[in-house]
Order: structure tokens, then sequence, then C-alpha cells
């Protein structure tokens, strides 16, 4: 087995702990298709390393405290970001009385960095640090929008793309809905993820008019779209104008502008 095999089935394990909190070998085993053996051996590099720990009897593991300290090093580089952001973010979750996120992208996923709850309803969806496919809702759409090319390509060439609800969008129709949103400055989703959930997400640019980050609302559809879409969009674009200023951008038109204007 080679190493770039290993090190893929050891991300694998860390990944389905992620998602689950805490698992036995036997489940990790079926979750990830390996035979026992190879997870046990893989627990064990894992354990050794500070990256799993056992849980209190020993019958399962969940994730080491060498990965807590890893995490802590990546959020001290987006402490301006999210530090920038909350001022807006509280604002708009006080003025919408929805869920707002704030993500970036790392891969092929939107990652949260930060989210404050809604007065009215807690979406479900994408804890603070969890994360979704590139076209897992209005935030998501955004990072993907602004994207590079070559990601663009990467993400819409895989075989297959996850499907949320029947309104989730195939790769077709999601190429189609990235050049729109570049050209508006601004994506909308509706039903795509959870049912009846409605979503509004714009785009963040830092001093250079280099894009960083997509904050966006989520909420119940009438609360969201419907008759308040127009509301929802001016304050979820008044939003980023915000944070993109805190970040240095003089001129927020400007630098969705310009993002229209770069090749797709």
């Amino acid at each position: 087995m080679t190493s770039i095999k290993v090190l893929d089935k050891a991300v694998a394990v860390l990944d389905h702990l992620a998602d689950t909190g805490q698992a036995t070998p036997a489940e990790i085993s079926a979750a990830i298709d390996e035979p026992r053996g190879t997870v046990y051996r893989l627990i064990r590099n894992l354990v050794q390393y500070g990256y799993l720990e056992p849980t209190a009897d020993g019958s399962a593991f969940h994730l080491g405290g060498r990965l807590f300290e890893l995490g802590t090093i990546v959020a001290a580089r987006f402490a301006d970001l999210q530090s920038s952001a909350r001022p807006a973010m509280e604002r708009l979750s006080r003025e919408t009385g929805q869920t707002v996120f704030l993500t970036v992208r790392r891969g092929l996923r939107a990652v949260c960095l930060e989210r404050l709850d809604g007065q009215q309803i807690q979406v479900m969806i994408l804890p603070r640090g969890g994360s979704v496919p590139l076209h897992g809702g209005s935030g998501a759409r955004v990072l993907l929008a602004y994207a590079d090319p070559h990601i663009q390509q990467e993400f819409l060439s895989q075989p297959s793309l996850d499907v949320f609800t029947p309104s989730t969008p195939a790769a077709d129709a999601l190429r189609d809905e990235l050049v729109k949103i570049r050209g508006n400055g601004y994506c909308v989703s509706v039903d795509d993820v959870v049912p009846g959930i409605a979503a509004v997400g714009a785009p963040i640019f830092d001093q250079k008019h280099e894009f960083k980050a997509a904050i966006s609302v989520a909420g119940p559809v009438p609360s969201v779209v419907d008759d308040m879409a127009e509301r929802t969009r001016t304050l979820v674009i008044q939003a980023a104008t915000d944070v993109s200023g805190a970040l240095g951008c003089r001129s927020y038109a400007a630098a969705v502008r310009e993002a229209a204007a770069l090749p797709a």
C-alpha cells in the first residue's frame, strides 16, 4: 500500500469521526469500506500521534487533542476576518431575525468560520467548523462562483454531486448559475439543502479587491424570500459591504464589477 493511499484512508477515518463524534473500529470499517485489520492499524497510528483518542471505556474512538492544537493554529489565520465580520453579522442577524453564516472555501467544500443563530428558527445545518459541498446553499455557491476557473471545473467535473433535495442544482444548471452570481453580486437559494429553508449570500473582498469569504443569511422561505426578497438581499449586500470595508476594501461596488469581469 502506497503512502498516499494510507493517507487517504487515514483522512477518511478522521472525516467519519468528525461527522459522528465517536465510533467503534467496526463502525469505522463499515463506514469507510475497509477491512477491520486495516482500520485497526490506522487507528493505532493515529492514536500514537494524538489525532485520535479512545473513549473512557476504550470501546470507541474520537478525535484527539492534536487536532485541537492544529485547529487553533488555523483559526488564528482567520481571526482578523472573523473579528471584522462580527459586527455586520450581529446587525444582519438582528435585522432579519435569521441565522447568519460566514464561510470560506477549503478545497471543494465550504467551511463555516462563524454563525449566529436566528431568533425565529435555528437552521440545523452547517455548524461552526462544519462544511458542505460548494453547491450546498447560497454561501457555498458564492464561494464557488468566485473561485478560480480551475476550481470550478474540478468541482463541476465530479462524477456526481450530492443531492440534498429535489431542488438541489445539477452540474449543468449550476454552471449557468455561477455566471449569474458573479454578474449579480449575490446568490439566492431556495429549498435546495433543507426543504422550506431559503438563503441569500454575497461575496466579501479585501483591500486588494480579492475575494475572501461569503456572508449569508438563512431561514424559512417566507421570511427570507417571497415578499421579503428585496429587503433580505439589500441587508445581505450591505453586510458584505461593511465586512469588506473593515478589511480595507474602499469600493465594494468596484470590487464586484472587477470580479464579474474576470474570466469564468
